[in-house]
């Protein structure tokens, strides 16, 4: 907004009656301070959908870390586990490598376009029925419709005298955002260690300070952003509701309040005719019953989550009314413009955006799972001598050293067949294995060994230069194999 001042009329009045007087400019807000919202309790499917979700994604959350799955060794036999001492990640019959962070990349490649492709189809529906901020937001609401009651009586309490029974009801309610908060850092922390193990160590004060502190800190953050904060974290923090502008068009299907039949509003009486007026009877009860305490009929705004809360609410309202319901509902702002033009409404979810979301979505999918199906569950690593590069030995013949690691990736113990393919009548040896052109090594599930391998060249075959050479590995029991690129050195030169 532009504000102007006229100035000559200051001087005018300053000739008349005086100096100018200063002229109060308002103060510009760019955080405004958190006035509480009371949301309504309303009854319909969306809310009916929004409890459910909410009781499936805390269950899985919380459940996760206690499912068993055998695992070798003497790892925690836990079906979702990330080990980060060792760099793997278990999820059920899957375990991935920190070498393999390429697959995390792809899972959040295909997060995103997902992401993408249903916000350009049906809006916001991240933000009002599966982001962890809403879904706790919404848990700790019933907490304090719990122990308050209703959005009349908590605002009643809100504004009553303290007493005895305002009090124990606030301190029950933070009492169990506490515990939620809590039980919400202490899930997360068993995704990281044996969680019946862990368990005991946190009650019994013999976990680590590391995992108390993660306790602390999402115990924390927790109750300030679902408990305190609420929807200013979304309105403030959250970047997505930027984002999204540039995901929406006017083909999107959103909340939306459909003024060309609601329009014009106002109060309406029971037996009076509806003509000449639209449906809205202005009851505000869209309003009320809004977590982010906005109206809907003001157009499609950034606080908007798309929960649907205010179409339960508004239809309860039409029908009590004897008006169709549907008066706000997930629509586009296409069809409520054809509509206002009397022309035949027209919903595109097949469009350009969307086409291009769902290929890309289509071929990430696909590169992520002929990945995992192509995945080998054996890698070698090779790394050769630098100092010294090559040793002659006292019959005329070269020697070069090497350090093989040999990563067997599988579930059960694997033996690999080690060969080096380079100079003619080179001779492989390695410490505590018998062999001359190959060598045959066990390898523990889940385990990385190091071989300290040495290749050695008679003097009539080892020339004055470097000769190239591989060292390949073969599973003998699945005939998988990977081979590692190297030379071998005889004479002058850096190698590599």
């Amino acid at each position: 907004m532009t504000v102007v001042i006229d100035t000559l009329k200051s001087r005018g009045a300053a000739c008349k009656s005086g100096p100018p007087q200063p002229v109060k400019t308002p103060k510009l807000e760019l955080y405004r301070k958190r006035e509480p919202i009371h949301p309504k309790l309303v009854h319909g499917p969306f809310r009916m959908i929004k409890w459910v979700l909410l009781v499936l994604m805390l269950g899985v959350y919380y459940a996760v870390p206690w499912i068993r799955w055998d695992r070798p060794g003497d790892l925690p036999d836990q079906a979702v586990l990330v080990d980060l001492a060792h760099g793997r990640f278990y999820l059920f019959g899957l375990h991935f490598w920190a070498q393999e962070v390429y697959f995390l990349t792809g899972l959040l490649v295909i997060s995103a376009l997902a992401l993408f492709l249903v916000t350009a189809l049906f809006g916001r529906l991240w933000c009002g029925y599966a982001c962890p901020q809403t879904v706790w937001t919404d848990l700790y609401i019933a907490v304090e419709r719990l122990f308050e009651g209703d959005r009349n009586a908590r605002l009643k309490l809100a504004k009553a005298p303290w007493s005895f029974d305002k009090l124990w009801r606030k301190s029950g309610k933070h009492a169990v955002w506490v515990a939620v908060a809590a039980a919400t850092g202490g899930a997360w922390v068993f995704y990281y260690a044996d969680a019946p193990t862990l368990w005991g160590d946190l009650w019994g004060g013999q976990a680590s300070v590391t995992a108390y502190v993660w306790v602390g800190l999402l115990t924390f953050t927790t109750y300030a952003f679902a408990g305190l904060m609420r929807e200013q974290v979304c309105t403030y923090m959250c970047p997505w509701p930027r984002i999204q502008g540039a995901m929406l068009d006017k083909d999107s299907l959103q909340v939306t309040y459909r003024y060309d039949r609601g329009e014009p509003r106002g109060a309406h009486k029971k037996g009076a005719d509806w003509a000449g007026r639209g449906d809205c009877v202005d009851c505000r009860q869209c309003v009320v019953v809004c977590p982010m305490g906005i109206d809907i009929r003001n157009g499609p705004q950034l606080e908007c989550i798309n929960c649907g809360l205010c179409i339960d609410a508004c239809d309860e309202v039409m029908t009590k009314v004897g008006r169709p319901k549907g008066l706000i509902a997930y629509d586009t702002d296409a069809a409520v413009a054809a509509r206002s033009a009397k022309k035949t409404p027209v919903y595109r979810l097949v469009r350009g955006r969307t086409v291009y979301y769902a290929v890309a979505l289509a071929l990430a999918a696909a590169a992520m799972a002929w990945g995992l199906e192509t995945r080998s569950s054996v890698d070698l690593n090779v790394l050769r001598d630098r100092n010294p590069t090559f040793v002659r030995l006292k019959d005329g013949s070269v020697r070069n050293g090497y350090t093989l690691k040999l990563a067997n990736r599988g579930a059960e113990v694997r033996t690999y067949r080690v060969v080096f393919d380079g100079p003619a009548s080179a001779e492989l040896k390695a410490v505590g294995l018998p062999g001359r052109r190959e060598l045959t090594v066990a390898v523990e599930p889940n385990r990385v060994r190091a071989l300290r391998v040495f290749v050695i060249v008679p003097a009539e075959a080892a020339t004055r230069h470097s000769t190239p050479a591989a060292f390949s590995v073969r599973d003998l029991k699945d005939g998988e194999t990977d081979t590692v690129p190297t030379v071998f050195l005889a004479g002058p030169g850096r190698g590599r």
